[in-house]
């Protein structure tokens, strides 16, 4: 498990910095670690929060259903 900046878990998770800032502020991004001014993510929480969010192309799900 490793730690990393916030540039660097943009990459890592395939978003730009500036999206990933705004889901953090809007409180829908992965879990974070806040040390002093500095954000932190771990590897471990990037990874669940993005199969948490995987989707399929023809995923039906009530809550994707409603937001279309």
């Amino acid at each position: 498990m490793a730690n990393i900046r916030v540039r660097q878990a943009a990459q890592y998770v395939g978003l730009s910095k500036s999206l990933l800032d705004k889901l953090r502020c809007w409180g829908q991004g992965p879990t974070f670690i806040k040390l002093g001014s500095s954000v932190i993510y771990r590897t471990e929480d990037l990874d669940t929060w993005l199969a948490a969010n995987r989707r399929s192309a023809n995923d039906n799900s009530p809550a994707r259903a409603a937001a279309a």
